[in-house]
C-alpha cells in the first residue's frame, strides 16, 4: 500500500514504477499478495538474502533500482526524492534509513548505536537505491554470504563511485518504516547481544556464522 501511495505521487507518473516481489521460497501468502497488488512476483529458490535481493534487482527493467524489505513501507515522497538525487550524476546511490514503528529505551539505545555506526561508515538503511548498470558491474549482492549481504554492497557500490567521481548519500527527510519484529521477538535489548556477534566476526573474519544465521534469519519461527 505504501509504495502505491509513492508511485501516485511520482513525478513522472505511476506507471513509470516496476514493482517487483522476489518470492523467497516462503510459506505464508506473500506470492499471493503481491500479485494481488499487480507486483511482478519471482520466486527465487536459493535460500539466501542476498539470492531474493539479486533476484528482484536483476529482473528488474528500470534505470534506477530501489531495494527494500517486505516488512518495511516507503516514505510518500521517495521516488522523487531518489530520482532528483540521481539525476544530479554527483551519486553512485544510497539509502533513506528508518524510522521505527514503536519506540522504547531499548530500541532507542539501538538506534543511537546503528546511527554512530551510519555516521562512522557512511552507509545506510531502509530503502536502498542505485542505477541498475551499476548494480550489476559490482555483481549485486553478494550470495555467498548468509548476513551482512546489505554492508558489503554499499562498499562495493562506493569503491566504484569512486572511480567515477561519484559517492553514496542518505535522504534522511524522507525515511522508510522500518517493522520492529526483531525486537518484539528477540527482545528490545537483543541488538546489543547482536553486535557482540558483529565483533565477532570483524576480529575472526568469519561473516558466516551458520549457527546465527538459522536462529536469526532462516529458521527463527516464522
Amino acid at each position: 500500500d505504501s509504495i502505491e501511495v509513492a508511485k501516485s505521487n511520482y513525478s513522472a507518473g505511476p506507471d513509470a514504477v516496476e514493482v517487483i516481489v522476489a518470492d523467497n521460497l516462503s510459506t505464508d501468502r506473500t506470492a499471493a499478495v503481491a500479485a494481488a497488488h499487480g507486483a511482478r512476483v519471482v520466486t527465487v529458490a536459493k535460500r539466501r538474502i542476498a539470492a531474493a535481493r539479486n533476484g528482484g534487482g536483476r529482473a528488474a527493467r528500470g534505470e534506477i533500482v530501489c531495494f527494500i524489505d517486505a516488512d518495511s513501507a516507503l516514505h510518500p515522497q521517495t521516488f522523487n526524492a531518489i530520482d532528483q538525487t540521481m539525476s544530479t550524476g554527483r551519486f553512485v546511490g544510497g539509502a533513506t534509513g528508518i524510522r521505527l514503528e514503536r519506540k522504547s529505551l531499548g530500541l532507542l539505545a539501538a538506534y543511537c548505536a546503528c546511527m554512530t555506526l551510519v555516521v562512522l561508515v557512511g552507509i545506510d538503511t531502509g530503502v536502498v537505491f542505485c542505477r541498475r548498470e551499476d548494480f550489476e558491474a559490482v555483481g549485486g549482492y553478494d550470495e555467498e554470504r548468509l548476513y551482512a549481504e546489505d554492508v558489503i554492497f554499499p562498499l562495493a557500490l562506493r569503491r566504484l563511485g569512486r572511480a567515477k567521481g561519484q559517492r553514496l548519500t542518505r535522504l534522511p527527510r524522507i525515511k522508510a518504516l522500518g517493522c520492529t519484529r526483531k525486537f518484539d521477538q528477540f527482545g528490545d535489548w537483543h541488538y546489543f547481544w547482536m553486535m557482540g556477534h558483529v565483533l565477532k566476526s570483524l576480529i575472526t573474519g568469519n561473516w558466516n556464522d551458520e549457527q546465527l544465521a538459522e536462529r536469526y534469519w532462516y529458521n527463527s519461527g516464522r
